[in-house]
């Protein structure tokens, strides 16, 4: 079932992603005055395009109105949409295309409100909304091994995103409690849980995993921990012995080779990773270990970094942690748990 989901996952991604792109070529089109019928026929029909997408895709932007995209995938054709909508109906001569214009109209204002009304199941949290009913910033004593944080800071500000930095959090060997990520200027790392929830800039807010992890799960946790951070170690020295080898060889001043080196060295963090949702071997962005973690877990999550048309490539499809509110595999601490022993 999981393959399935997979493959169907991928298809309708790229069949989302083609439709968009045709529709972004007709509107440019009419733009420019290049389609070959009346133009306001062409706005009542491109306005009817965009309407009939987006009401096939408002369920799923509705369900991930925290991620940004969502919204723009949303609003940008429902701008866009209703004003074609009404230049057809303002200029159109005959009354059949006006009638048209008109229904596009009422049928964009209502999906509008649905929008509008969809946001009160969101508050916003630091610079962006999260469900109304998220627990924010749970005490460390209630988390468990395998739980998923995701957490404020500066990268969530430049997302306008509520969250922008994850942690898995694991039992390390000595029972205490711990996290993994990989962070900017240090790659993998792993650090008590304290220094995280009580040191956050901002708030934080945790995802744990539909399925109770076993005991077997929990006792990995701390090995996995141990083998990413040993080959995130082992790939940044190799990796800065092979650059400054063939720095060396460049005909250049010494003092410039130093420079080069110093610009060029590796800190352990996917820095592509940024730009694409690929979770490269020994390297990885903060999600990108943590799925790692989830990965060798063998806890199946969904499909991430497919690419724009959902082929794999990863390009232009970063994972931004907000994603994970929506996937099936986890559930978010909420204020229920909060009531609950």
């Amino acid at each position: 079932m999981g393959r399935i989901h997979d493959l169907s996952y991928r298809f309708f991604k790229a069949l989302d992603t083609l439709a968009y792109v045709a529709l972004g070529v007709l509107t440019w089109r009419l733009i420019e005055g290049e389609l070959h019928w009346r133009i306001v026929v062409g706005a009542a029909l491109i306005s009817g395009c965009w309407l009939a997408l987006t009401w096939l895709r408002m369920g799923q932007v509705f369900k991930t109105y925290f991620d940004l995209l969502s919204r723009i995938e949303f609003l940008l054709p429902a701008c866009l949409g209703i004003s074609l909508s009404c230049y057809a109906g303002i200029f159109a001569p005959h009354w059949a295309i006006r009638s048209v214009a008109a229904a596009e109209i009422v049928a964009w204002i209502f999906a509008i409100a649905l929008y509008r009304l969809n946001r009160r199941r969101y508050v916003k949290q630091g610079h962006g909304p999260v469900p109304a009913h998220c627990w924010i910033s749970p005490p460390a004593d209630v988390l468990k091994p395998g739980d998923l944080l995701l957490t404020s800071g500066n990268v969530a500000a430049r997302l306008h995103e509520s969250v922008g930095h994850a942690e898995v959090v694991l039992r390390m060997d000595d029972g205490s409690m711990g996290t993994l990520s990989s962070c900017m200027g240090r790659g993998a790392l792993a650090r008590p849980l304290h220094t995280l929830t009580e040191h956050v800039r901002g708030h934080y807010i945790a995802l744990r995993p539909a399925e109770r992890l076993t005991e077997e799960q929990i006792s990995r946790c701390a090995e996995i921990a141990r083998q990413m951070l040993k080959e995130n170690a082992r790939w940044r020295k190799n990796s800065n012995r092979r650059r400054r080898k063939q720095i060396k060889r460049l005909p250049l001043p010494r003092s410039w080779k130093r420079r080069i080196f110093r610009l060029t060295i590796t800190d352990g963090y996917d820095w592509f990773g940024l730009f694409m949702g690929r979770r490269a071997r020994y390297r990885w962005t903060c999600i990108g270990a943590c799925l790692e973690v989830y990965a060798r877990l063998e806890i199946k999550t969904d499909p991430y970094g497919t690419g724009i048309l959902g082929f794999g490539t990863t390009l232009l499809d970063p994972i931004n942690p907000v994603r994970l509110l929506a996937d099936p595999a986890f559930r978010l601490l909420s204020l229920k748990d909060r009531t609950e022993p």
